[in-house]
């Protein structure tokens, strides 16, 4: 009974002891603070009833500021904070915390806001270009609500805007400049060329990127990448250009004067004869061709590199239809 009686003694001290340690206030070297004030609470642990003094000023919202030990221990010592340990620290480290604006939120803000109206379409298409450079902004980490649009005005024909925004719950923001204007676009995604390509130029995947433009560049002839690669300019283009469809025209793969194979094709025949180009052409279309062991003029159609095809179908007199030379000339048109 003695024995049990000294134990219980002995664990009572223990934690007494203990808990009187886990009492002692001591002084932290990473400190946040959501306030523009900074209270001893704060700045320690177990700071007792003095909890919700504050003793210095706050870092700018968004800002990191550090206040020496010597300093802290000094504003501390006409609030009866016993036994201080400063865990053998320099200074303190002190961090306001924000909720930070950024311009690519106003941007993202802005786009929801005309999605579907004023002839804007989708919001995933849109984009805005600002009249001045957007800064990051910061204001109270408490003030979570959705930018709320207090003003807006649109111009339809050109996509020029003037917004103005309000923050609710935030102090702050009614000093931030939250006023905005600029032009809002619609973009596509839209083949765009790496280099400069001349007249004639065979276009190679190299040649090629996909890049989300405004819509008006172009000019509703967009054209996928797919169907660019292996076509040959109509003119000469320019590196960034968008490629529209009628920039583009399908690659001659017969050059004029080249000597070609003339595949002759009927039912149940097929005949191959050597020819001469008469004019270039692209897969599919239809040419003129010498028969040089006739020669006679004949038209056929391009099937690839070096190969044309005459088919019962086709006519075989050079008069019969118009020549690439014609077709071409209306594609240029």
């Amino acid at each position: 009974m003695i024995r049990f009686i000294a134990a219980a003694a002995l664990l009572t001290a223990f934690t007494g002891s203990a808990a009187s340690q886990n009492a002692t206030p001591r002084l932290k070297e990473l400190v946040t603070v959501t306030a523009d004030v900074v209270r001893i609470g704060d700045l320690l642990e177990n700071a007792g009833p003095a909890a919700g003094i504050a003793v210095f000023r706050a870092p700018d919202l968004g800002h990191t500021g550090t206040v020496e030990v010597p300093r802290v221990t000094e504003a501390l010592k006409s609030h009866d904070i016993d036994g201080l340990s400063t865990n053998g620290l320099s200074e303190v480290v002190v961090t306001r915390l924000s909720r930070v604006i950024t311009a690519k939120d106003v941007e993202e803000r802005i786009t929801r806001a005309l999605a579907g109206q004023y002839g804007f379409g989708d919001v995933r298409n849109l984009g805005v270009m600002f009249d001045r450079e957007v800064r990051t902004m910061h204001v109270e980490a408490s003030a979570t609500a959705d930018l709320l649009i207090a003003r807006m005005s649109v111009d339809p024909r050109n996509g020029r805007f003037d917004i103005s925004f309000d923050v609710p719950s935030s102090a702050v923001a009614r000093r931030l400049p939250l006023r905005f204007t600029g032009v809002a676009t619609e973009t596509i995604e839209a083949a765009t060329l790496t280099r400069t390509v001349a007249r004639g130029e065979v276009i190679r995947e190299s040649d090629v990127a996909v890049e989300r433009r405004p819509k008006i560049e172009a000019a509703g002839e967009a054209i996928v990448a797919d169907q660019v690669i292996g076509m040959s300019a109509k003119r000469a283009l320019r590196s960034g250009q968008v490629l529209r469809a009628s920039d583009v025209i399908k690659a001659d793969v017969v050059a004029r004067h080249e000597i070609v194979t003339i595949v002759y094709e009927a039912p149940g025949l097929l005949l191959t004869v050597r020819g001469k180009a008469l004019e270039a052409g692209a897969v599919g279309e239809t040419i003129n061709v010498l028969n040089v062991q006739s020669n006679r003029t004949i038209q056929a159609t391009v099937y690839g590199p070096g190969q044309v095809v005459v088919t019962a179908a086709t006519p075989r007199l050079a008069t019969a239809a118009a020549p690439a030379s014609e077709s071409r000339r209306r594609r240029a048109e």
